[in-house]
This record gives structure tokens, sequence and C-alpha cells, in this order.
């Protein structure tokens, strides 16, 4: 088991390893790279992440030096703030260690299959990461202004919800020249093709199928990377924003500048921060590409 105490429903929570779980709180990456190599060398085949999304995305990056051969299964249980992958997989807050023993020792085992994304920095200025949600541009003060949410005391659906309608009042009512509308100037390539460059007001792109509050602003939930490019300034906002929240496959968003895609790799080329797993990580020229499979313990 690896344990973020610093996780929201761990603070102030001590945590004890029961009887025969290897039990690691690591603090640095280079604590939880030592901690993986340890459960890898006695042969570990599940390992249960008590934490949110950032310290999951810190997992799954480590994971695959530690484990050379086969990778063991992860069960989370959802200490974070918002817990997007739990959501994901169906796990609800307050699913215990003991409670994920019990359903791994009973067959069939539940299992569920995640491809995260893995990102490249060129140039190594930035160690490579595995996270499952990508954003640019007006997602990244979105992230940003979801710290404040937080410290107000929202957490889960409810921290999404107010981050999502302050971001689009922001959108809906500020200027084509301010900070939301604006959007960053970014190059994007995908599947190889030739990168274009561009102002965008957000680029997001997902290998989850479900979202809190039922979003979809990629579309129906299906398979593989979903991509969501909208143009800057956003045109016709008011209209567009319910429509790609919702996934519906209006014909006058492309035209508009607001264009889904199903995706192999992406090329991303931009100055600007970037978000993973909702912490903000230096721009750069970043490849995306959809890692391999990833089996996780489902309730």
């Amino acid at each position: 088991m690896i344990r973020n105490p610093r996780s929201h429903a761990n603070r102030g929570e001590a945590g004890a390893p029961p009887d025969g779980v290897l039990w690691g709180e690591p603090d640095t990456p280079a604590a939880l790279a030592s901690e993986l190599r340890r459960f890898a060398q006695a042969g570990v085949e599940l390992v249960v992440v008590d934490g949110g999304d950032g310290t999951l995305r810190e997992v799954l990056s480590a994971l695959p030096t530690a484990f050379a051969g086969a990778a063991p299964i992860l069960a989370v249980l959802p200490s974070g703030k918002t817990n997007v992958l739990a959501l994901d997989l169906g796990v609800r807050p307050g699913w215990t260690l003991d409670a994920a023993l019990q359903r791994a020792a009973r067959e069939p085992m539940s299992l569920k299959t995640r491809r995260p994304l893995t990102l490249t920095w060129a140039g190594g200025e930035q160690a490579d990461l595995s996270g499952f949600i990508f954003g640019l541009g007006a997602f990244v003060r979105a992230t940003q202004m979801s710290h404040a949410v937080h410290r107000m005391g929202a957490f889960h659906s409810l921290a999404v919800a107010l981050t999502v309608i302050g971001a689009a009042f922001g959108a809906l009512f500020g200027r084509d020249g301010d900070g939301w509308r604006q959007g960053v100037r970014a190059g994007l390539a995908i599947d190889g093709g030739e990168a274009t460059v561009a102002a965008r007001f957000v680029v997001l792109a997902t290998s989850l199928k479900r979202l809190p509050l039922g979003l979809r602003p990629f579309g129906p939930p299906r398979e593989g990377m979903k991509v969501l490019e909208v143009s800057a300034p956003p045109r016709r906002l008011a209209l567009a924003l319910p429509a790609v929240l919702l996934g519906r496959a209006e014909t006058w968003l492309r035209r508009h500048g607001y264009r889904r895609t199903l995706a192999e790799g992406l090329f991303v080329s931009s100055p600007q921060p970037v978000v993973v797993d909702g912490e903000v990580f230096p721009g750069g020229e970043i490849t995306i590409a959809l890692g391999p499979p990833v089996r996780f313990l489902a309730p």
C-alpha cells in the first residue's frame, strides 16, 4: 500500500499497516520509487493507492521503472479532493483497504482496464509523466481556480461544479483580450500530422470514460485518447458551452472552432504551463501518447 498522509481525507488520520501488508508513506518522488522497487522485489501483485489523482499520477509514472516485468493490479482508495479516476472506475468515497482486500480475494476478481496518457517533454526539461487528464489554456486557469474552491471547503463533484460555473462565467462575460478568452498561442499536431500554431482557448485530452457531474466534453464515452480543442477567442460560447459540456454532436460546433477528435498521439508546443491530473507543470514541446493498459480493481 502507498498512502499519502497529505491527501485531503487522510490529514490528521494516522495510518497503520495491517498484518501482511507492505506499507509505504513516501514523501518524495525518490522515496516513492524506492518503495515501489521494494514492492516489486517482494513479488507484490496488488498495490493499493490511498490518495488523490496526483498521488495516482506519481505512482503510475514510477511503476514502469520499478516493475520491469508484469505491472501489478492497482486499487484506488479515493482520499483526494476530486478523485476523477476513482469516479471513472466506480469507486465511491469511503472504500477502505479492508474492503479492497476482501474484493481482491473473491473470484472472479473484478477488474477494469485503463490506458493512461504518457507525456514526454523534449529535452528532458520535465520528467516523463503518466496521467489521465491533460489541459492547456483556460483549463490551467480553471485548475488554479479550483484550488481556491478547495480552500472554501468544497470537494469532489461540488468542487468541479463550482469551478465549471466560475470558468464559464469568466469566459462568457470577459472581453476578447482578457485572460479567459484570449487563450494561449500553441502548436498542435494530431497523430503525426503537421503542427499548426494558433491561439487556442483550451486543449484537453483524456483516456477516461466518465467525468464528474455527467459532463461529456469529449462526446459519448468510448475507449482511446479523446481530444477537445477550442479556438480563441471562443465563438458563440453561450450556445456552444452547454452543447460541448453535454456531449452533443452539433454540426456547427466544428465550423465555429470547437473540435473533438479521437487520437493515438498528440504533440503540443507552448511556453505556457499545462495541467496533468490537477497539478500545473511547465510547458514546452510535449508528446502525448496512450500508455500500456493498467488493470484496476473495481468494487
